[in-house]
């Protein structure tokens, strides 16, 4: 008796069980975790060889905006560094970072791909993901992020060959995305155009060049080669929520629970509605014959069972 009463608990103790198991993949599946930085984080700019530049580049932000070479000595002038940032040529920070480039390459070019898409991004919206063209990645116009609501929506983009940029292209972040939180992977060189406007953390196998004018937000992190600056804006800062964000988040969750409410109310209006036909009340009860049949269909099976179980008795 010990042990049946026991095991009518085991239903009430895998239930919860099972209902993480089918929430917690969907979830990690939809958002996935971010690419850890590691010491490249230090860095708003990151080459092996050189970094050239054409006056005056401007680079700012908390999280990291010093600048460096790993192998190579050349570190153009007009690069002003706001805050604390630092040069490093060649030193045991810069040698680090391009150690520590090659894991977060890794880790991030070895990350599943949840969709592909086509080489041009331009004028698309995409939600949290890793993409992979299957080819090159090109932005022409406004490529747009929505993280839908949720800021840690991680978006990682994989090319198979260049990353470029057209002039005066734009990476849009909407709906909580964050630009710490988009990632691409270049396994050649990438090229960002005059004017744009670019959102995330670049690894390069090679080469990174932005051209005259290009604003980006995040990192221009190149393992082989090198990274070439024309008065560029480089902001590398804090990824914190920010309160224009978190207001986008609670009006876009306020919205779906007034739509949700007003979707209840028309099916309680409509479940409680009643339509006459006819200036008539329909007929909503059983008829009495049908209730008359059931009664004698149970009494005849329930007679004929305890005939059987007499007979069974008496044996």
């Amino acid at each position: 008796m010990k042990t049946l009463k026991k095991m009518r608990f085991i239903p009430l103790l895998l239930t919860p069980l099972l209902v993480a198991m089918m929430v917690l993949p969907g979830t990690l599946m939809a958002y996935g975790p971010t690419v850890d930085l590691l010491s490249t984080s230090n860095f708003a700019v990151l080459a092996n060889t050189t970094i050239t530049n054409v006056p005056t580049t401007n680079i700012s932000g908390d999280a990291g905006v010093d600048i460096g070479v790993a192998s190579g000595s050349e570190i153009g002038g007009g690069i002003v560094l706001n805050g604390v940032g630092t040069t490093h040529s060649n030193d045991a920070l810069a040698i680090q970072a391009q150690t520590d480039l090659v894991t977060v390459y890794n880790d991030a070019v070895g990350r599943t791909d949840t969709a592909t898409v086509p080489v041009e991004l331009g004028g698309t919206t995409l939600t949290s993901g890793v993409y992979s063209s299957g080819g090159v990645l090109q932005i022409t116009g406004t490529l747009t992020l929505d993280a839908q609501g949720d800021p840690n929506a991680v978006f990682i983009f994989k090319s198979t060959a260049t990353l470029i940029t057209a002039s005066g292209s734009n990476v849009s972040l909407i709906n909580g995305a964050r630009y710490c939180r988009v990632f691409w992977v270049v396994p050649s060189s990438a090229t960002l155009g005059t004017n744009s406007t670019f959102v995330g953390h670049i690894f390069a196998m090679a080469s990174i060049t932005a051209n005259s004018g290009a604003t980006i937000q995040g990192q221009l992190l190149a393992r082989t080669g090198a990274v070439t600056l024309n008065a560029n804006t480089i902001t590398n800062g804090i990824c914190a929520i920010t309160a224009a964000a978190e207001e986008e988040v609670v009006a876009e969750v306020a919205a779906e629970e007034e739509v949700a409410a007003e979707e209840e109310v028309v099916e309680e209006e409509a479940a409680a509605e009643i339509t006459v036909t006819g200036g008539e009340i329909p007929i909503t009860s059983t008829p009495w014959y049908n209730v008359l049949l059931v009664g004698v269909a149970l009494t005849l099976i329930g007679a004929v069972g305890w005939l059987i179980i007499r007979k069974k008795i008496y044996e």
